[in-house]
């Protein structure tokens, strides 16, 4: 057995060199490529390749905190087990893992050069039509086959004590459901809108809806979850996709995967100046919504248990997925701009005063569809951004 360290360049060389049965002849090189909170990644390939192999591995601590916060290396594990399920069943759309080493808390994975960051796409300008189609059907096949409408009472509670990943997903209930809405020494508030998170903190009626959506994540074991599906997460070239970045995963409400990814859709709509851009991204989230209910839908309506066929009762759990999901969006850009971790669509925005109105944007958008979830659906959702885009 592989005992553990701290890869360097030489040693990412190795493993890939082990792992992918390449042979010692054959010359390669290394380098490390991540810039991520987490872990350490880094790609091997020969020299004058353009594609290779990406090595990812789990340091014993959060990376950009140091020693101070360890952290279990057991997520690469859990991350590998993740990717390789829902490669099953969304092989097209999935990051492929070509070996894993728990002692080394290393995984081997397909090289995406190739692809590029969806988060910097929006960022640079660009737009994939074809991503929130792609991701709707990501999300539509992984979360019914790994639900009660694909599996049987046995194999989904087996599957919910394989993938638990309590330590991490804790750390998700912390920053999206607790430090948010407290005056908690983590968050990170610009000065500038101190107030309005002032004035969050001490809503009582937020905090309640708040208290739901903790719970239910918490306690709606009902899919294996990606568990941080945002923009940055996600790798787009023309007409392809694929999800990366699994290491929060584990069991829980649908709502939350569909919530995160469309909250960082609204993220970058706070951040467009003009109404044409911010029309762009309320139909990506329109689409991806539409995407995922139409394959839920046709998934979940071939299951083989007769008493979870009945077309209303598909139409209900969607239409309580959707409300679940705004609500999780809303924790979501509430946290990515007052809690510790920001979004680079806002932050690296270079006009001070837009970038507080982008702020102040995000967090009022933010209270509105927790408060309102049950009252807005995907058509209306264009109306209640571009109206408090107004104000």
């Amino acid at each position: 057995m592989s005992q553990y360290r701290i890869f360097n360049d030489e040693d990412a060389i190795a493993y890939v060199r082990q792992a992918a049965e390449l042979g010692p002849n054959m010359v390669l090189q290394g380098e490390e490529i991540g810039d991520g909170n987490l872990n350490q990644v880094f790609k091997v390939c020969q020299p004058g390749s353009a594609k290779g192999f990406i090595v990812k591995q789990a340091l014993p601590y959060i990376r950009c905190i140091g020693e101070t916060w360890p952290l279990t290396r057991d997520r690469a594990r859990i991350e590998a087990e993740i990717l390789l399920y829902h490669g099953q069943y969304s092989p097209e759309y999935t990051v492929a893992v070509l070996h894993h080493d728990a002692a080394l808390s290393a995984i081997l994975l397909e090289d995406l050069t190739d692809y590029q960051v969806w988060r910097q796409a929006l960022l640079n300008g660009q737009h994939f039509a074809d991503a929130p189609v792609q991701l709707g059907t990501y999300l539509a096949q992984v979360h019914v086959h790994s639900s009660d409408f694909k599996l049987d009472y046995q194999g989904q509670r087996a599957a919910q004590l394989q993938f638990a990943n309590p330590e991490l997903m804790a750390i998700s209930e912390a920053v999206y459901f607790v430090d948010p809405f407290c005056d908690h020494e983590r968050n990170n508030v610009a000065p500038d809108i101190r107030s309005n998170a002032e004035q969050l903190w001490a809503d009582s009626a937020l905090k309640v809806r708040v208290a739901r959506l903790k719970h239910d994540f918490r306690c709606n074991g009902q899919a294996l979850l990606h568990g941080d599906l945002h923009t940055g997460s996600v790798m787009v070239a023309a007409g392809q996709l694929k999800v990366i970045d699994a290491e929060f995963g584990g069991y829980g409400p649908m709502g939350f995967d569909v919530g995160v990814m469309i909250a960082n859709l609204l993220l970058n709509f706070c951040s467009q100046s003009t109404v044409p851009q911010q029309l762009l991204r309320i139909k990506d989230v329109q689409v991806l919504w539409r995407s995922y209910k139409t394959q839920f839908f046709q998934y979940a309506s071939q299951t083989a248990d007769a008493a979870l066929t009945e077309p209303e009762y598909i139409g209900a759990l969607l239409r309580q997925v959707w409300q679940d999901a705004l609500g999780y969006a809303g924790c979501e850009m509430i946290r990515r701009t007052i809690g510790v971790a920001h979004v680079a669509d806002i932050d690296n925005m270079t006009d001070p005063n837009q970038k507080t109105a982008s702020q102040r944007q995000a967090l009022a958008l933010g209270r509105i569809l927790i408060m309102n979830a049950d009252k807005i659906d995907d058509a209306q959702l264009e109306h209640t951004a571009l109206k408090h885009s107004a104000q």
